[in-house]
């Protein structure tokens, strides 16, 4: 530990942790704009690229940035100088001097970093006025818009991309003015390796990266009489919903956000966690199969459709790993529009089915050919949960005063289990449940599986099957699941099952989600709501679950069944 003085008060702090973390022990406030905190709690921080966070350092010339100047023994510091606040402003004036000027306008407005950062610095005119960047807006993708002309090159999406997604498709081009972050060849989104799991829209903290808005096609179908139009919610969704309304961070507004939607006028409101007990039913029982006839092992979860996009394009002769399990978004559709429709006796081109979703890349899912069925896709339309706060608030209400409400049945009786799926490891855990006792037929006393819960990027635990011992992993973040994929392909994988989600922390952190600036406090929150609803569900295993036994029943008669494999399962294409 060294001592170092900040605006007169004395801190002790680590060696070699930067004069930023410096003056958050001591809640002194530094504006940053490319510093952001990833997973695993490492920082990243672009290496100053901003500048924005410049401070007085005695006996240095120059002005350092806070974020990536390391404190040393005795080292004195002035944040709050004339000069640092000088220098911030000028800095700021620069950076507007090559924005536009459409606030108003902007998807960001009144949640611009930028934007606010003026306005805490008082710079309200733009004193440096010349040419300013002009490039053309990147629609091509069914999940995120790329606008450069708001890029204020933080590098805060290149440096998620590379470093935490390992998807390399941002990156620096250009130099001096004409400097743009851009992909390679600057091909459009749709042409590149994108997964279009929305982490350089969670980190953008201007307009220069959104999720493509589908909530103007809900308002047209609800006012389409011919239509009947329900809707799912995931179980994210309901851990970070309240965040938009002012709510604390950790609040759950399940039956708030369930009142909403049926206020908005949608015909039935269901829980995407129906579907994830079918994803468990039908995944548990083709582990088991696997396990018991040879199969391929390891077996890797398939609800993340950023992952599975990922795989596509980089493991593409891989494709026997991973489940055949549609995600719970394609399963729900895929019942709607036939067991659902029926009961409602509603042709399936008439039943709408919107999914509201913590992610960006479920648009693009819902958008895949082989989730069509004779022309009709599986899921309509699919919104974030910054999309569902928009049309909540477009429609003049406030979700911390609309009256609670249940989800409608046969699709909205979920389980403990299910609601698991929030998180990473969720799945897994879920899993677990059902797989130990179809294959021990011994009820499994504790239902918690401790070892993979958390931020951790890549945790483990160990499950005794009838004397087999099961290794199975929980990974997040497609950067450490390209490491996984790379000890599967040279042989020197230990686990037989794996859950993989492509955002760090799982559904909670989508790129859907409010924005929180990679808040990992924020993010243990809306984790502890999920684990809150489990611990407290009269039921807590999937294949417990009424409605779950009903269908099979009823419809789909037995998992890995032919309808089941019909409706339920897909397959995967090489894009390498």
């Amino acid at each position: 530990m060294i001592t170092v003085t900040i605006n007169d008060r004395k801190v002790q702090i680590e060696e070699g942790q930067t004069i930023l973390e410096a003056a958050q022990k001591l809640n002194i406030e530094i504006p940053t704009l490319c510093h952001m905190y990833m997973q695993d709690g490492k920082t990243e921080n672009c290496k100053g690229t901003c500048r924005v966070c410049v401070v007085e350092v005695e006996g240095r010339r120059n002005l350092a940035p806070a974020c990536s100047s390391p404190v040393s023994d005795g080292m004195i510091i002035k944040t709050n100088s004339p000069r640092a606040i000088s220098a911030r402003r000028n800095i700021v004036g620069l950076l507007l001097s090559d924005h536009p000027q459409d606030c108003l306008k902007c998807e960001k407005n009144l949640r611009c970093e930028l934007q606010k950062l003026a306005a805490d610095l008082g710079v309200y005119e733009i004193k440096y006025e010349g040419e300013i960047s002009r490039y053309p807006i990147d629609k091509s993708s069914p999940s995120i818009i790329r606008d450069m002309d708001k890029c204020i090159l933080c590098r805060r999406c290149s440096t998620v991309c590379n470093e935490i997604q390992n998807v390399h498709v941002l990156t620096p081009v250009g130099r001096g003015f004409d400097t743009v972050i851009s992909s390679f060849m600057e091909k459009p989104f749709v042409d590149t390796k994108c997964t279009y799991c929305g982490q350089c829209v969670a980190v953008c903290p201007t307009g220069a990266l959104r999720e493509v808005y589908n909530y103007d096609e809900v308002w047209q179908v609800l006012s389409d009489k011919d239509k009947y139009v329900i809707v799912q919610t995931a179980p994210a969704v309901r851990a970070a919903l309240g965040e938009e309304f002012g709510l604390p961070a950790g609040t759950d507004v399940t039956k708030k956000m369930v009142g909403s939607l049926k206020a908005l006028g949608f015909k039935k409101v269901f829980d995407t966690d129906f579907a994830a007990d079918l994803t468990i039913m039908e995944e548990a029982a083709e582990f088991v199969d696997r396990l018991n006839n040879g199969g391929t092992l390891p077996m890797i979860t398939s609800c993340c459709p950023a992952w599975i996009n990922f795989l596509e394009t980089n493991y593409g002769d891989m494709l026997d790993y991973p489940s055949s399990c549609r995600s719970p978004q394609q399963m729900f559709g895929a019942v709607a529009k036939t067991y659902l429709a029926e009961k409602l006796n509603v042709k399936p081109e008439n039943l709408i089915v919107v999914s509201v979703m913590p992610c960006v890349a479920k648009k693009y899912e819902a958008n895949r050919e082989e989730f069509k069925r004779n022309g009709i896709k599986d899921v309509d339309i699919v919104i974030t949960t910054r999309e569902l706060a928009k049309m909540i608030k477009e429609a003049g209400m406030d979700l911390r005063n609309i009256p609670e409400e249940d989800f409608d049945n046969p699709l909205g009786e979920s389980t403990g289990a299910a609601v698991l799926f929030g998180n990473s490891g969720g799945v897994m855990e879920a899993a677990l449940r059902t797989a130990y006792e179809a294959i021990t037929n011994e009820e499994l006393g504790k239902l918690d599986f401790e070892d993979i819960r958390g931020l951790e990027g890549i945790k483990e635990t160990k499950v005794n099957l009838n004397g087999i011992e099961i290794n199975a992993a929980v990974v997040s973040s497609l950067g450490n699941a390209k490491k996984i994929m790379d000890e599967i392909k040279e042989g020197k994988c230990k686990y037989h099952f794996i859950e993989i989600m492509a955002c760090p922390g799982g559904c909670i952190d989508g790129g859907g989600q409010p924005f929180i600036r990679a808040d990992r406090g924020i993010m243990k929150k809306r984790m502890e709501v999920i684990y809150n609803a489990d611990a407290n569900m009269e039921v807590r295993k999937s294949h417990e679950n009424p409605s779950i036994q009903r269908i099979y029943e009823e419809f789909l008669e037995h998992p890995n069944s032919h309808l089941a494999h019909e409706l339920l399962h897909t397959f995967y294409h090489n894009r390498q």
